[in-house]
């Protein structure tokens, strides 16, 4: 189906969530991702090395070059074998991937989401250096940060270097939302005990990981220049590519964090549509009277509208589902965590029966959280007793941050 985007610039703008796609003021200057910045170094890090590099069609350079082209051309650098995450190395797979060839540059692709989720001890022969070039979706629960953490853990174990290229976090470098993941929860949807948006770079993720868990790896962050927490990605001038099929906007990943977690307990979150993660449903929801339910809530940042929708694929698909249409405002400060409790303890309430809640518990990441919102605590004091663990987080966070 084709539903019409509702969002304007200037709402955007306002919220610092704008769909330009990397422009800036002229004033400023453009940031250099870490592929850009290697250029910029000739290279000299990797001089002399084999290389195996972990990529998807997010990892380009500011000319819209592949990393791959470019450390297959670049001097005294012998790039050996590429390394692909979930969704494959062009990100259109919703499946196990396997592996390939690749056929601009006859690589061979091991695929890291298939029938492996580490490179073995036979892929990493031959190399003496692991680069990841990955723009991720600043989501804790988006499998590119376990994937980079995996290859950090072989690498290790082979005493292979592992390079980070970094990137900028989509969701912004300074909002810290979510419970913190239970200990006894980790897994390959929650590598480390961390909230759910973590508002770190792959870079300050890579060294977070290295120490805390030990991991030992010959550590290298090629760190963004001209790059601030505070700004949006939109201002950045890097050109935004949807990291993964589902995730085709700025917009859509703001929202993703807190419409992901509902998908188990059994609501379509608009995959098979135009508009996943704008839009959220069932067949046994009234989107008239949940939409209503959750204005009436008056959550702040963010606009509800009942539509009706039928998937194509995915959840749901070829069925009528009544749901919501979600809109930024165009006044207010976003927090989608917020958002997410506020729609699971508005579905419990309203479709105790249908809503299969504890399913949600494999994202969300905390007992605590899930037992709050079926106790009935209000969502606004859920979110508040998130506070001594995000404050605990950020003391270890800030040991490991890059950029000011």
């Amino acid at each position: 189906m084709f539903l019409k985007r509702f969002l304007t610039v200037a709402a955007l703008a306002i919220l610092g969530v704008p769909l330009a796609t990397g422009a800036r003021p002229a004033q400023q200057s453009p940031t250099m991702t870490g592929i850009d910045v290697l250029e910029a170094q000739n290279f000299a890090p990797l001089h002399g090395k084999r290389v195996g590099l972990i990529t998807n069609q997010t990892g380009v350079d500011s000319k819209g070059r592949r990393t791959i082209d470019v450390l297959k051309s670049a001097p005294d650098v012998k790039l050996v074998a590429l390394f692909s995450p979930e969704h494959g190395i062009e990100g259109r797979a919703d499946a196990k991937v396997g592996d390939a060839t690749d056929s601009a540059s006859g690589l061979a692709i091991y695929s890291l989401y298939g029938d492996t989720r580490r490179p073995t001890p036979a892929m990493l022969t031959n190399l003496d250096a692991m680069v990841f070039d990955i723009q991720d979706a600043g989501v804790r629960f988006y499998t590119y940060t376990t994937t980079m953490a995996y290859c950090m853990e072989e690498a290790a174990k082979a005493h292979v270097a592992f390079y980070v290229l970094d990137r900028p976090n989509p969701l912004g470098g300074e909002i810290i939302e979510g419970p913190m993941l239970d200990p006894d929860k980790l897994s390959f949807v929650g590598y480390f005990p961390m909230p759910i948006r973590y508002a770190m770079t792959m870079g300050e993720l890579a060294q977070m990981f290295n120490a805390e868990n030990k991991i030992g790896a010959d550590l290298h962050v090629i760190a963004l220049q001209n790059w601030k927490r505070s700004e949006p990605y939109s201002e950045t001038g890097v050109k935004w590519i949807s990291p993964s099929p589902n995730l085709r906007s700025l917009t859509e990943d703001y929202f993703y964090p807190g419409l992901e977690i509902l998908q188990a307990g059994g609501v379509s979150v608009g995959r098979g549509t135009d508009a996943p993660f704008e839009i959220f449903g069932a067949p046994w929801i009234d989107g008239d009277d949940l939409a209503k339910e959750l204005s009436h809530r008056r959550i702040p940042g963010v606009q509800f509208s009942p539509t009706q929708f039928t998937p194509s694929q995915d959840l749901y698909a070829g069925l009528s589902c009544g749901g919501v249409l979600l809109r930024l405002a165009p006044h207010g400060d976003l927090r989608s965590m917020r958002m997410g409790i506020e729609i699971a303890d508005a579905l419990h309430k309203m479709y105790p029966d249908k809503f299969q809640i504890d399913k949600i518990l494999t994202l969300l990441g905390s007992q605590a959280t899930l037992d709050r919102i079926k106790h009935g605590d209000s969502p606004s004091g859920i979110v508040k007793g998130w506070t001594p663990d995000l404050d605990k987080f950020r003391d270890v966070r800030a040991k490991y941050l890059l950029y000011r």
